[in-house]
């Protein structure tokens, strides 16, 4: 697989008002850790780390002039907003480790089921899967052309790859299809054909009425 590249430079100053600065001047602020070395601050160029977040990527190659050093994109702190990244976490890694991350589920196709009233209702949407690092797909692809109606797909329905495990809980609910919520209702509601449509109450009402009147003539 080709491992993207990013351009890192070491990280001196500390503090929201430094971290301001950097970003102002299209650079990010973040920090390496793991692999039982000392975190390292360093700084990367806002637009490519974007880039590559927008793209799904999960491993790349940080550039730290006198060495590299393979790194997952571990977590991403945004704005209020959740329009700006403010700052990013990388974890060391070795190319021939096994990692657990979490990946998007794309659902692909129209079921069955919505040509009998059924709607597709994705219930997640990613999943926690264990793989070798150098492995880990931008998506899970998910077929549901052969979804019936009333029919739920859970995680261990899903057909992930070579050497990919989930470890999401198996019974998981990924998507259903089901009838809408007011349709569902209007149909179990649905009066028997013959019968009244009159409340009862109201129908023993009137029968005590014409009782009444019986007695009284």
């Amino acid at each position: 697989m080709d491992i993207p590249t990013l351009k890192a430079e070491p990280r001196k100053s500390a503090g929201s008002r430094a971290a301001m600065r950097l970003r102002r001047s299209g650079k990010l602020p973040a920090i390496i850790y793991g692999h039982k070395k000392d975190p390292e601050p360093v700084t990367l160029n806002y637009r490519e780390v974007e880039i590559q977040l927008r793209h799904g990527a999960h491993l790349v190659t940080l550039d730290l002039g006198s060495k590299s050093q393979p790194c997952l994109f571990k977590d991403a702190q945004y704005d209020h907003l959740g329009a700006s990244i403010l700052h990013i976490d990388l974890a060391r890694v070795d190319l021939n480790e096994r990692v657990t991350v979490k990946v998007p589920i794309e659902l692909r196709g129209t079921p069955k089921g919505v040509a009998d009233g059924g709607v597709l209702r994705q219930e997640m949407n990613d999943i926690e899967v264990e793989c070798l690092v150098t492995s880990i797909p931008e998506h899970i692809r998910v077929n549901v052309s052969d979804v019936a109606l009333d029919q739920v797909l859970y995680v261990k329905d899903l057909q992930l790859g070579a050497g990919i495990t989930a470890t999401s809980d198996s019974d998981s609910v990924v998507a259903t299809v089901r009838l809408p919520l007011v349709q569902a209702e209007s149909t179990e509601a649905a009066p028997v054909e013959g019968a009244s449509t009159e409340p009862e109450v109201i129908a023993k009402g009137k029968e005590d009425k014409e009782e009444g009147e019986a007695e009284k003539e």
